[in-house]
């Protein structure tokens, strides 16, 4: 009985071996650097989000050359008195650096977060300095566009629709530079957050955060402006 007892407690000091094995196993992994296939994939959803941002860019800039044409100028996309582009690009806010409409230098971001996101595609890796310039770039960019929608609420009082698409796209572009350069190694934490932060984008949960952003900015428009969006 005591022969049988041991082997019993031999298998199971084995499975628990096992087990703690699987366990670091999946932590190094998870804190390891990513794999060309993850980092393919989200440059895949950057250049994705940056050419429909891209897109919305010129429509902007088009828009803007075609009011400074003609003021009273009729534009696609003013719809009503809460969705009206003619409105919102009249603004001092749709020019804050001179003369010069805020969608041109939309044009020049865009094309350089794609032509970045397309070289990690390729399986470039970009030294350190350069990701973290790119990211402190692009956040001037994401912050930029929120308090844009920030005024267009509070001020304005109006939206452009193409404004909103590249604000949404804005933010899946920057949360997918962050979820890189956060894996890469390349933005770190102090302390235990270093780690957590890499678990934490290796798990997906970042996901969670970046849906949450832009449902919040649906939620406000609803909240704000509500049947008038459509009427």
């Amino acid at each position: 009985m005591s022969d049988v007892r041991s082997r019993e407690n031999d298998d199971l000091d084995e499975l628990d071996d096992a087990a703690v094995d699987e366990i670091l196993a999946a932590e190094a992994a998870l804190q390891a650097p990513p794999t060309q296939a993850w980092r393919r994939r989200t440059g895949i959803e950057m250049v994705i989000s940056g050419f429909i941002g891209l897109i919305a860019s010129f429509v902007l800039s088009h828009d803007a050359l075609k009011l400074a044409a003609n003021p009273k100028a009729n534009l696609s996309c003013s719809i009503n008195a809460t969705i009206n582009c003619a409105t919102v690009a009249k603004q001092w806010q749709a020019t804050v650096i001179g003369d010069i409409p805020n969608a041109f230098f939309g044009i020049a971001a865009e094309a350089v977060v794609i032509t970045v996101a397309v070289a990690i595609i390729g399986g470039v890796l970009f030294p350190r300095w350069y990701m973290l310039a790119a990211q402190a770039v692009y956040t001037v960019g994401f912050l930029f566009a929120y308090w844009l929608f920030y005024e267009s609420i509070t001020k304005i009082h109006a939206v452009c629709p193409w404004c909103l698409l590249i604000t949404a796209t804005t933010t899946l572009v920057w949360a997918g530079l962050t979820r890189l350069n956060i894996r890469e190694g390349h933005i770190v934490l102090p302390g235990a957050a270093g780690p957590w932060a890499r678990r934490f984008v290796a798990s997906g949960y970042d996901w969670f955060i970046t849906i949450g952003l832009i449902f919040v900015l649906v939620l406000i428009l609803l909240i704000n402006y509500g049947g008038s969006l459509f009427s």
